[in-house]
């Protein structure tokens, strides 16, 4: 599955430092292990968004993914994609970006074509560039937030109950984050989604998170409060907590953390793993693939 990493410092400007592909030798092994692309989203000092992005197909140069990046702002946002709709192009390449908001996504849904169909409706197919059901869902919520009179947290509880009810959703898990503010939702239950509160930190602590797909270093977080999120829990520290189904997180500028659960239903058109396509199992491969 993709794996999804956020990371909100407050109002705090941080440097931290991103590996999207932590060990080189990953790309040796089985195709369907390979990352189909990698990015990474923030936030600058001046609130202003910065995407970078590289699509990488098995056995191809993994520079991108495994190369320091060195990024210095308030909310961070980093994606690793095992493609199960769209090419392997950077158009299709998580995070995306849209109203000067940054978004990616962890899961598989159908029904593109009456998703398509909603978006000339809402207003917002143009925005859809590539072929991915995540930039739809993307431009679904861009509309739904449009709606509310820019509310993010309303837009985003919309557009989630409109997918629930009309399309097959198998799993859509979703990072969405301004300068300010940032959102999780983690839905139904077929991804994990975590949390780690770290606004109280000790004074020895350190902040080195890492997977075999995604690490994160930042020595100014040692010292400063954060909020943050991952598809799996990215150390041994017990402040890790399993998002419920259908919950979705909220956390402000001053890092005030709101939780709510606002979808308590499976989706209306629940997928099974033995629904999705070849290429979609595939891509669900377990946590330590």
């Amino acid at each position: 599955m993709c794996r999804l990493f956020g990371l909100h410092a407050g109002t705090d400007v941080v440097t931290a430092t991103f590996w999207l592909l932590d060990a080189p030798d990953n790309l040796a092994a089985q195709s369907r292990r390979n990352p189909d692309g990698t990015g990474l989203g923030v936030f600058d000092a001046q609130g202003r968004p910065q995407v970078r992005k590289q699509p990488i197909a098995a056995w191809q140069d993994t520079d991108f993914a495994t190369e320091a990046h060195d990024l210095t702002g308030t909310t961070f946002i980093a994606h690793v994609r095992y493609a199960t709709a769209g090419s392997h192009d950077v158009v299709n390449t998580h995070p995306f970006l849209q109203d000067d908001r940054i978004f990616a996504h962890n899961g598989v849904l159908e029904g593109l074509d009456a998703l398509d169909e909603r978006l000339s409706a809402v207003g917002t197919a143009d925005l859809v560039l590539g072929q991915t059901d995540s930039e739809r869902v993307f431009a679904l919520i861009t509309a739904s937030i449009r709606a509310s009179g820019g509310d993010v947290g309303a837009g985003l509880v919309d557009a989630m109950r409109w997918l629930a009810a009309n399309v097959p959703i198998y799993a859509v898990n979703v990072l969405l984050s301004t300068a300010t503010d940032m959102w999780a939702l983690r839905y139904p239950e077929a991804h994990e989604l975590y949390v780690s509160d770290r606004r109280e930190t000790p004074p020895d602590s350190t902040f080195s998170l890492r997977t075999e797909r995604i690490r994160a270093d930042s020595d100014h977080l040692r010292s400063r409060p954060s909020v943050v999120f991952a598809s799996e829990p990215m150390d041994d520290d017990p402040r890790w907590r399993l998002l419920a189904p259908g919950e979705l997180v909220h956390v402000d500028a001053g890092l005030q953390i709101k939780c709510d659960v606002v979808l308590p239903d499976p989706p209306r058109h629940q997928l099974r793993r033995e629904d999705l396509s070849a290429a979609a199992q595939a891509a669900q491969h377990t946590q330590s693939a």
